[in-house]
């Protein structure tokens, strides 16, 4: 089973940028479709964006054009570039990895916008 770790959170003005990293380990990375979920306080976890195996992106309808999704397969690292932040991105986030009917999720880092 992948273990994720993800870094990056904070606080951080609306309008602002972060990147949100996420490194697996003991895994062939390139073979997992990665995602970025997200879980504000009292709101079912979303999806925010998803990386296949091959490269092809999706976003959630509220990130759209924002935030950016990459993956480094050669650092086992998936990646979220977040910019023109607002309040309601406020929310852990979660890495989540995918392979064969299996997934594994990743503890979560807190990101907070002020307003």
């Amino acid at each position: 089973q992948v273990q994720l770790v993800e870094s990056g959170g904070g606080l951080v003005q609306s309008g602002g940028s972060l990147r949100l990293s996420c490194v697996a380990s003991r895994t062939i990375f390139s073979i997992y479709a990665m995602g970025w979920y997200r879980q504000a306080p009292g709101k079912q976890r979303e999806l925010v964006a998803h990386i296949s195996s091959g490269g092809t992106t999706n976003y959630g309808s509220s990130v759209k054009g924002r935030f950016t999704i990459s993956r480094d397969n050669a650092k086992n690292t998936l990646y979220l570039q977040m910019n023109s932040l607002k309040p309601e991105d406020t929310a852990v986030y979660y890495c989540h990895a995918a392979s064969g009917g299996f997934g594994s999720w990743g503890q979560g880092t807190q990101v907070t916008v002020s307003s």
